[in-house]
């Protein structure tokens, strides 16, 4: 048996990370650059310091309730310019890459900004524009390391329950007007007590025709009706998150369908979605079931726990070895939106980073 898996394994592990939303993934001290940057360009700025605005999930003090203010009260009004938007998204991505990730998909739901002049579509371009800038920055590329090496950068558009059928259909229509530059999928996104969704079917049946991978948030909340989650599966997504209250004959679907489920251990423990704890998680359930699992980091930060913690909480909690992680990092592969080419070169660098740091043969991966 391989040694037990520590940070240091899981730091150095090329890894994918497929659900993270690009604003709930500043880390603190981005936003309080910002915050120091717009207080020094205009002294009546009021805005409270991040520091201090925005509670710490492992203080208790956030849940599903008081989650989604932090971003319609704050975070939004902070990120509320064209500079703050590439400098946010620069960091996030910035910090990924220093975490070991090496192929990440954001996600991002189109905003208007109107006082500062910004359109749904301005917003896009701004991100797209910014993930170009990371690309080629000095950050990236750092000195002997081949470009197959570093992260690769996707997005992900979001349709929010709230959006009427027209709104979504402007995300999907950003989406396939800006695909050349990058995006690569739609999600569904939102307080999961927000109902219905079924007018947003329409959105979601042309995004799929047009080639364009669906992932949805998923059973974050129990439901004494499936009908929702029925409705959602119905959509065709190749992908889940969250998974966590799902009926059993539903979980049936899922498995036999081997839906990619991007799968958040600190964001729901944090935040009272699953309970009992780690160990209680419901990734066991899924691990065990054979479905191919992302692990994922959600909002960063806000739960303040990188990929290469996740992985390494997954691991403790549930008896894995370093075969077993690695294992588990390569089942997110199949599942990613960024093309074949992508998937190759994730898979090859998990079987270098194998044969350099572990006993064992790992095997090339069929896509």
């Amino acid at each position: 048996m391989s040694q037990p898996p520590d940070l240091a394994f899981t730091q150095v592990l090329p890894k994918v990370e497929l659900h993270a939303h690009l604003t709930g993934s500043i880390s603190r001290q981005s936003l309080h650059k910002i915050w120091l940057r717009k207080k020094a360009n205009d002294p009546s700025f009021d805005l409270e310091d991040p520091l201090t605005a925005i509670p710490r999930a492992t203080d208790g003090e956030i849940n599903v309730t008081s989650f989604f203010p932090i971003f319609d009260k704050y975070i939004y009004a902070l990120i509320s310019d064209q500079e703050s938007i590439q400098h946010a998204t620069i960091a996030v991505l910035e910090d990924f890459q220093d975490d070991g990730v090496r192929y990440a998909e954001l996600r991002t739901t189109p905003r208007a900004i109107p006082d500062a002049g910004i359109s749904k579509e301005d917003y896009v371009t701004i991100v797209l524009r910014a993930m170009d800038d990371f690309k080629s920055s000095s950050k990236e590329n750092i000195a002997g390391v081949p470009p197959y090496d570093k992260l690769h950068a996707k997005l992900i558009l979001s349709i929010d329950r709230k959006n009427t059928l027209e709104e979504g259909f402007e995300v999907v229509r950003l989406a396939l007007k800006y695909r050349h530059l990058g995006i690569v999928g739609i999600d569904l996104c939102g307080n999961p007590t927000r109902k219905p969704i079924s007018h947003l079917r329409p959105a979601f049946a042309e995004a799929r025709a047009q080639g364009l991978g669906i992932t949805l948030h998923f059973a974050e909340i129990a439901q004494e009706d499936p009908s929702e989650l029925e409705e959602m599966l119905s959509w065709q997504p190749q992908r889940l998150g969250h998974v966590i209250h799902v009926p059993k004959e539903l979980r049936k679907v899922i498995t036999e369908k081997k839906l990619g489920l991007e799968l958040c251990l600190s964001c729901n423990v944090l935040c009272g979605l699953s309970q009992g704890g780690l160990a209680a998680h419901h990734f066991g359930e899924w691990w065990n079931a054979g479905v191919p699992i992302a692990l994922s980091t959600d909002d960063v930060g806000i739960f303040e726990s990188t990929l290469s913690n996740e992985y390494l909480l997954a691991a403790l909690n549930f008896d894995l070895d370093r075969t077993q992680v690695v294992e588990l990092c390569r089942g997110a592969v199949d599942t990613i939106f960024g093309g074949q080419a992508e998937k190759e070169r994730i898979s090859a660098l998990l079987v270098g980073y194998w044969s350099s740091s572990c006993v064992g043969n790992l095997r090339p991966q069929d896509h």
